[in-house]
This record gives structure tokens, C-alpha cells and sequence, in this order.
């Protein structure tokens, strides 16, 4: 027991005995819950770099580095001190690099309105080759008008005054058709229209006094000075974009010799068709240069420099001296080797160099092509070598598009031409390779290396001239001119093209 029990009610109680107890510890009252105490706010700002990088969002995730930020920071004015002051980074460099790094990278694809400057309409290319092609059914009208008796090189007397014209103008129409773009792209269509108003008509004057120094015939002298003509008004339509009013004038001359193949024509019939064909060239061309000269005047008077236009005056030299040897070598070099006109055999190349000047439309739009697909490259490219390496592959698959369509129109060609022998694989070879090498000049002038491309083509030409006048098998020299002039061609073109500053 621990204490005393109450037997009884009421009973004193012996304090003595009874067991001290301790009084209990008071508690203290029980208070409600409380929240534990919120420390005091103190006012500060948020980085306001957040507020940058929001704003910049889309700037720095298309950016490729820190660099393209910070250039765009200071075309708006910032400062170093700027920098400092409103953002706390020392300047605007390490600003840049902050952006970049909080900001998502994002390289977008080319987009629907995304605007291409460099779609080409494919119909337009179309016309564009059949301009190309239809003026060489004018030697089956004319045919007729060159001693087939009297041989010069191999060749009936006046085909070499004719040659020695076309090339003088082919020669001249280049660098007269690359000045007057000049002007239009400077936005300058009457200065272009004065341009060509006045260097077509000196041109075709040039390439016919050339001829008529040659020699030959009347009527072949004629035909080289019509030819020439003709030549400077379809240089106007072309560079004013009247391509379907060159292929109005042309028309005449395609039914003409439709005819001629049908049906004997007498001589002055074949010549009537071929003035009317050349009178309606030039009286559009005339058309379309006083239009263009009526428009409003320039305000501020802007020039030129003609030194500009002398590698491409090369370069169509040189472009007309390997598509002449490639026409009429073979006739040349049996006329060297034989020491005279007889046994001289006609060389089967007419299927070759129509589809040669068939596939011009389509050459014109595979560079356009090629430039399209060089800017998508370039926007969805990560790496420099990534750029590099889709320009590339770009190139080649142009390159085997465009040959593969000289083949392919040379077969056909071959069999529609009455009589025509195919092409041996050292014939078509060299075809392939002039082809591909005149396209690839091409390319790299519309890049603005004239000086290369001219250089390279004019080495060529002259080593393949040289080489006829010895008595060399024209096509073995083909292959070797074309073929060097290609792998040049494709050895500058490959890293030239490759660097993103020649797309932008």
C-alpha cells in the first residue's frame, strides 16, 4: 500500500502518517497553432536579363554564335558601360554569351514564306532552249548560198568568213549582254536599253566586217552578215526577257526548213524566209529598246567600267572556239592531214550539237536550281562543313543531271536526223565533257569569277587549236582540252562554292 486507506467515513486522518505528496507542476495554457514567422520581403528586382532574353528570343536561337548576339546588341546601341550599368555583365560580349547560352538553339528549315530570289520558271527555260536551237535551222535554208566547189579548210568557201563572224560575235554579245544586266540589276532599264541600242548594232557591224575581211562568197558574206544581225537583236530580247517574242521571230525560219526538208525550194524563196525571220528580230528588238528608252530618265548619272566586260569577252571566245572544234574539227583535221578538200567526209556531229544547244534552257535552270538549293543549305546548315559538304553534293547531282540530258537528247537526235551514225564512247565523251565544262563556267561566273572561267576555257581553246592546225585527232584533243578545263573547273568550283559567304 502507498498510503492510508479510509476504513471508515469520515475517520480523522493522522497527518503524521500521511504521505506528502508534491504538488503537480502546473502546465502552462495550451495556445493556438501558429504559423511560423515569414521572413520580411525584401523589395529586389528580378536579372533583368531575363526580360532581354525574352525579348531577343528569336534573334539568339537562330544565332550560330555568341558573335551574331553581340553584333545585334550593338547596332541597337549598347554599350560596354550599358552593359555594366543595366545589366551587370562587364560588356557586351559576356552579355552575348549569357544570351546564348540561356536561349534554346533553334535552325529552322525554310519556311512557306520564306521568298527564294532564285526560283526559276522552268517554261521560261524551256523557250529559253528552243531560241538556242531553232537559229541552226537557218544553215538549211541557206545551205545553198556556200561554194560547195571552191574548199577552204576543209570547208565549203564562206564557212570560214561564216566561223570567223560567229565568233566575233559570240564574243561580243557576251560581254554586251553582261553590261546591260549590270544596269538591270542596279534597277537602270533605260541605261540598259542605251546600252544595247547602241553596242547591237556595233556588234553585228564588227562581226560582218570580220567576215567580209575573210572572204568568201557574196552570198555566203550575206548570210554571215544577216547571221550576225539576227545575233544582236536576239541578245536585246534575251536580255530584256522577250524570249517569247524571239521565238515569234524564229518561226518563219522553223516552217521554212520544215519545207525544205520535205520539198526542193527554190533559192530566192529560201532567202525570202530567211529575211523576213531576221527583219522581224530586229523590228522587235527595236520595239522593245524605244519602249525601254521611253521610260522615266535615271536622276543620278552612274558608270561603268568597261574593263569589267573584257574576261567575258574572253570567255565567249573561248566558249564559241570549243563548240566550232567540236562541230566542224573532224572536217578541219581531214582537210590538215589530206592537204586538200578531197576525201574530205562530213563529220557526225549535227545530232550532237543540237542537243548540245538543246540543253542551254535546261542548263540555265539547274543553275538557278543550284543557287535555291545552295541558300536552303545554307539555313539549315549547322556546321560550315555541314554547308560545305550539301553545296557539294549539290553540285554533283546537278552536274550528272545536266549530262545525263545531253546523252539523252544526242540519242534521240541521233535517230530523228536522217542517216545519222551514233556517237562512238570517245565522241560522246567529249560532248559530255564540253558540256560539263561549259556548265560549271557558267556557275562560276554567276559567282563572279569571270577571270578564272575565262582563263581556264581560253587554255582549252588554244590548246585545242593549236593541236588541230599539227594534224591531232580532234577528238582525242577534246577529250584532253574538256577534260583538263572540267577537272579545273570542278577543283575550283568545289571549295570556292562551299564557303557561306558566296550564297548571301
Amino acid at each position: 500500500m502507498s498510503g492510508p486507506l479510509r476504513l471508515v467515513p469520515d475517520e480523522a486522518v493522522d497527518e503524521t502518517v500521511q504521505l506528502r505528496v508534491l504538488p503537480l507542476k502546473r502546465r502552462r495554457p495550451t495556445l493556438p497553432a501558429q504559423r511560423p514567422p515569414v521572413p520580411e520581403q525584401l523589395d529586389l528586382s528580378a536579372d533583368p536579363l531575363d526580360e532581354l532574353a525574352d525579348r531577343l528570343r528569336e534573334i539568339c536561337a537562330d544565332a550560330v554564335h555568341p558573335y551574331e548576339i553581340a553584333a545585334i546588341l550593338e547596332s541597337d546601341g549598347l554599350s560596354d558601360e550599358q552593359a555594366a550599368l543595366l545589366y551587370g555583365r562587364p560588356d557586351s560580349f559576356t552579355l552575348a554569351e549569357e544570351l546564348f547560352e540561356r536561349v534554346e538553339r533553334r535552325y529552322p528549315g525554310p519556311s512557306a514564306e520564306f521568298a527564294n530570289p532564285w526560283r526559276a520558271d522552268p517554261w521560261r527555260c524551256v523557250v529559253r532552249g528552243l531560241v538556242f536551237a531553232l537559229p541552226g535551222l537557218g544553215y538549211l535554208l541557206g545551205a545553198n548560198l556556200f561554194a560547195a566547189d571552191r574548199m577552204r579548210f576543209g570547208l565549203p568557201s564562206g564557212m570560214l568568213a561564216l566561223s570567223v563572224a560567229t565568233l566575233v560575235s559570240w564574243s561580243w554579245n557576251q560581254a554586251l549582254a553582261h553590261r546591260s544586266y549590270a544596269w538591270l540589276g542596279r534597277g537602270r532599264r533605260r541605261s540598259a536599253a542605251t546600252c544595247l541600242a547602241i553596242g547591237a548594232p556595233l556588234g553585228a557591224l564588227t562581226a560582218a566586217v570580220a567576215g567580209y575581211v575573210v572572204g568568201g562568197p557574196l552570198g555566203s558574206l550575206c548570210f554571215a552578215a544577216g547571221q550576225s544581225g539576227y545575233l544582236a537583236a536576239a541578245t536585246v530580247l534575251l536580255v530584256l526577257g522577250r524570249e517569247k517574242f524571239l521565238l515569234l521571230a524564229l518561226a518563219p525560219s522553223a516552217v521554212g526548213a520544215g519545207v525544205v526538208l520535205a520539198v526542193d525550194v527554190p533559192q530566192i524563196v529560201r532567202t525570202a524566209v530567211l529575211l523576213a525571220s531576221l527583219g522581224l528580230a530586229v523590228w522587235l528588238a527595236t520595239r522593245e529598246l524605244l519602249r525601254c528608252r521611253r521610260g522615266e530618265a535615271e536622276p543620278v548619272p552612274l558608270r561603268l567600267p568597261l574593263s569589267k566586260e573584257v574576261p567575258h569577252l574572253l570567255f565567249g571566245l573561248a566558249v564559241g572556239t570549243l563548240t566550232l572544234i567540236a562541230g566542224l574539227g573532224v572536217t578541219v583535221h581531214q582537210a590538215v592531214r589530206t592537204g586538200s578538200a578531197e576525201g574530205v567526209s562530213t563529220s557526225p556531229t549535227g545530232p550532237a550539237m543540237i542537243a548540245l544547244t538543246l540543253s542551254l534552257g535546261l542548263a540555265e535552270w539547274l543553275l538557278f536550281r543550284y543557287r535555291a538549293m545552295a541558300v536552303a543549305a545554307l539555313r539549315t546548315s549547322h556546321t560550315p562543313v555541314e554547308f560545305a559538304r550539301r553545296t557539294g553534293g549539290v553540285l554533283l547531282g546537278c552536274l550528272f543531271i545536266y549530262l545525263t540530258t545531253v546523252a539523252a537528247l544526242d540519242a534521240a537526235a541521233t535517230v530523228l536526223w536522217p542517216g545519222a551514225p551514233a556517237l562512238g564512247v570517245p565522241e560522246l565523251g567529249a560532248l559530255l565533257l564540253l558540256g560539263g565544262s561549259l556548265w560549271l563556267a557558267l556557275l562560276l561566273n554567276a559567282f563572279g569569277l569571270s577571270w578564272s572561267t575565262a582563263l581556264i576555257c581560253l587554255a582549252a581553246a588554244g590548246a585545242e587549236c593549236a593541236g588541230l592546225l599539227t594534224g591531232a585527232d580532234p577528238t582525242v584533243l577534246q577529250l584532253i582540252g574538256c577534260g583538263a578545263a572540267a577537272a579545273v573547273l570542278t577543283a575550283t568550283a568545289g571549295p570556292v562554292l562551299g564557303r557561306t559567304t558566296k550564297h548571301r
